[in-house]
């Protein structure tokens, strides 16, 4: 599904010489990825992809290496980007409040899962950030307005049927599975 939609691979490297992002062969060392992706093309067929790898295999990383692919993302100017995970460092927090401000600047909105369980969680938390929790209705284009956030949008992320790496496919549940649903709608509307 995802085939000739991805037009760049990259990841993030962290190790003892620091924080760099490098040019990656298209791989999913997961599934999260290629479920995310799938949803943005399924409501916005038009879309260009690309993924930036911060997680490993086990779907863990650092939240510095979230933030370095992120910072890449802004200086790249995409348009839209889906953040299918959050982080919880309290020492992060001025990092991501300083990125979610730069994205404002340039008009480039960033869409982002809230924690799956009920804390603070970053960049969603930014008023300047489109934050999103899953609802279980199935219906890609059902959004529901939340009027006392923090989290301001409810999208379809409950049993959700996604692609998985390999071409296989699967259901899951997650506000990972609901963001992309955001940014999907988010990117038809920009594009217009």
């Amino acid at each position: 599904m995802l085939h000739g939609r991805v037009v760049e691979n990259v990841a993030v490297e962290v190790d003892d010489d620091g924080t760099r992002v490098v040019q990656d062969e298209p791989r999913d060392l997961f599934g999260h990825g290629t479920a995310c992706g799938a949803i943005i093309v399924g409501l916005a067929p038009e879309v260009e992809l690309v993924s930036i790898r911060v997680l490993g295999a086990d779907l863990r990383g650092k939240g510095t290496a979230f933030a370095a692919g992120l910072a890449w993302a802004i200086e790249q100017g995409f348009a839209v980007c889906n953040l299918s995970l959050s982080s919880k460092s309290e020492s992060l927090y001025p990092v991501f409040h300083d990125l979610a401000d730069r994205a404002y600047f340039r008009s480039i909105a960033l869409v982002s899962a809230a924690n799956n369980v009920p804390a603070p969680s970053y960049p969603s938390l930014f008023s300047s950030v489109f934050s999103v929790a899953a609802h279980a209705e199935p219906d890609p284009e059902r959004l529901y307005y939340n009027p006392s956030p923090p989290v301001e949008f409810g999208a379809w992320g409950v049993d959700v049927p996604i692609a998985w790496k390999d071409g296989g496919r699967t259901t899951a549940t997650g506000n990972s599975f609901a963001a992309p649903h955001v940014a999907g709608l988010v990117a038809r509307i920009v594009s217009k």
